[in-house]
């Protein structure tokens, strides 16, 4: 195993039930004690004023880079974060935390409840992209980081970026969006309830009140093959798989796996549910679902509240979260005068094409991080 970059990393933790500040969700529910996981990579400055915030996706968590002891696999995002690379750990403090709602190490409904001492599960509340940001405000307070240099994220984290931006103008000199886009149209949210019903429809699921028991495998694994599918296009499954079949000849004519493209998301599923919480993923999802930057006005009178340089990647072939939606996102920027840069990267990759296009995505990053750097000496 190789340790290049990074090396070994520990996640940390911070809880915030003693702060003598209640937090209370956008929904009104009082949320206590409230802890968040998180990692840091890099060396915060004596100015504190190199820091960037990393938000994940939706089934990402705090392990974004380098490795943990006895790991094969680095964090997942390990080819952008660390020394000499996009977000170079030579030069900045990068910080990457699970949201609330999650099953890594950050409150969750897989928690304990103090009211009952058994795991929250549905009686977890409902939680939003504001409360998340919310959350992750806390800790970079509680870090001492009074401004970010950046703060950055793809897909759901994306969303959190864009959030972070318009509540907290002043704490932040520049945000990157990456494959993301200001409110989930109908058929993102169709997406998310075909999955959200596969879970809810095993009988192991138990309207979540599933812990100590059985998990409701099958329902969360075909929750995530939906996903997987969305997440690549259709050229690089193409490219990929095509019509390869398993270790035969010819179809069986029958109901197993006759084709790789089935057996990858067998593989990829049973996978994912060994790391990840069926109830944590309704909850994600229905957050990403409620998400609308503005619910509350026109897009362009909310990105008005913004101060901070934007820089906005999108890609040819994500049909999730399709370009032209980045394209409205900049619009609604320039229409306020902001310092705007807007990139197009075509990739057969789908949405997966953030987490795949290393190179490219380096080279954009680096430049517009070193150009905030001259420009928040």
């Amino acid at each position: 195993m190789s340790l290049d970059g990074l090396g070994i990393v520990e996640t940390h933790s911070f809880t915030f039930a003693d702060t003598g500040q209640d937090f209370i969700l956008k929904s009104g529910v009082k949320l206590a004690p409230v802890t968040l996981a998180y990692e840091t990579y890099g060396e915060l400055n004596q100015e504190k004023s190199n820091a960037i915030l990393i938000y994940h996706a939706l089934t990402g968590d705090a392990h974004a880079a380098g490795f943990h002891e006895g790991d094969k696999k680095p964090g997942w995002w390990d080819k952008m974060i660390g020394p000499g690379k996009g977000f170079d750990t030579n030069k900045y403090f990068v910080i990457c935390a699970n949201v609330i709602g999650s099953c890594q190490g950050s409150t969750g409904p897989v928690s304990i409840n103090p009211k009952t001492d058994k795991a929250y599960g549905l009686s977890f509340p409902v939680v939003t992209i504001e409360d998340m940001v919310v959350a992750q405000k806390k800790l970079i307070d509680h870090l001492g980081i009074k401004k970010l240099l950046c703060s950055a994220g793809g897909s759901m984290g994306g969303l959190l970026a864009q959030k972070w931006a318009v509540m907290y103008p002043e704490t932040t000199a520049s945000t990157i969006l990456i494959a993301c886009n200001t409110r989930h149209t109908a058929q993102q949210i169709a997406l998310h309830e075909v999955a959200r019903q596969a879970i809810m429809a095993d009988p192991d699921w138990q309207k979540g009140d599933y812990y100590e028991k059985s998990i409701p495998a099958r329902g969360l694994a075909v929750s995530r093959m939906i996903g997987h599918i969305t997440y690549m296009s259709e050229t690089s499954m193409e490219e990929k798989f095509g019509r390869k079949l398993i270790g035969k000849e010819k179809v069986g004519y029958d109901f197993s796996h006759d084709f790789e493209v089935e057996s990858y998301l067998k593989y990829r599923s049973d996978s994912f549910v060994q790391r990840f919480d069926a109830n944590s993923y309704l909850y994600l999802s229905k957050a990403l679902d409620y998400f609308d930057l503005a619910e509350d006005g026109e897009l362009t009178d909310v990105f008005s509240k913004a101060t901070c340089s934007f820089l906005v990647i999108s890609y040819t072939s994500d049909w999730l979260y399709p370009p032209y939606q980045s394209k409205q996102m900049v619009k609604a920027l320039k229409a306020n005068d902001l310092d705007v840069s807007a990139i197009l990267i075509d990739s057969s990759y789908g949405h997966d094409a953030f987490l795949v296009e290393v190179e490219k995505q380096s080279k954009l990053i680096s430049h517009f991080l070193n150009r905030i750097e001259k420009e928040n000496p």
